[in-house]
């Protein structure tokens, strides 16, 4: 028999977890907590008891998803390839939540935009040195694109999902097939020759720019 301690983080993780379903799908402003704990199946006083207010539930959100980002509950710092793994086995309405929040700029997803900014640029210099990835001159600046690019199709999931004829972006499988595709860009390159590179040159000297 569990005890009523147990019976109340179990409540705790469905109303988290109703809110990250609801937030992602509709956004934060547009979810009431009745809504929440309609879908937790919870009394919207015990929504409140653990929380206190939508901000405080929507903190505990961004804590969650960041905390799977990292690479599981505990890990104070990005790990790629552990992050990679749980936010794939995390789920649908964690990936569709991180889209949302990215979108409404959060401070707690600005702070891990940045984060993961930081770490990918160790990782991609990192590569330059034991020679796997090219040498850049403005390595911040790539590491940004780099981070820009794989995060771009949270943010337009709807109109990728028309284009590839998936009907949820933010499934597993769907997933894995855009990132396979960047990740391919990444990997062989886009353009055979450097006349794209050379025209924007151009551009940048005659008007003088950096």
């Amino acid at each position: 028999m569990r005890s009523a301690n147990n019976d109340d983080l179990t409540a705790r993780a469905r109303i988290r977890n109703a809110a990250l379903e609801l937030f992602g799908a509709e956004g934060v402003n547009r979810v009431s907590l009745r809504a929440v704990a309609a879908r937790a199946g919870v009394s919207h006083a015990l929504v409140l008891h653990h929380f206190g207010t939508k901000e405080g539930l929507r903190e505990e959100c961004d804590a969650y998803v960041i905390s799977l980002v990292r690479g599981g509950p505990g890990v104070e710092a990005l790990d790629d390839a552990a992050g990679l793994g749980a936010l794939l086995d995390a789920g649908t309405s964690v990936r569709r939540y991180l889209a949302r929040a990215f979108l409404d700029g959060t401070p707690a997803a600005a702070a891990l935009f940045d984060e993961i900014v930081e770490v990918t640029g160790r990782w991609l210099e990192e590569g330059v040195r034991e020679g796997w990835a090219h040498p850049s001159e403005d390595p911040r600046a790539r590491a940004a694109i780099y981070v820009t690019w794989l995060l771009a199709p949270l943010a337009f999931g709807e109109h990728l999902s028309r284009v590839l004829g998936v009907a949820d972006l933010h499934g597993t499988d769907a997933t894995l097939q855009y990132s396979r595709a960047a990740i391919e860009i990444f990997t062989r390159g886009l353009f055979a020759d450097d006349r794209a590179l050379a025209a924007w040159d151009a551009v940048r000297k005659e008007r003088g720019a950096p």
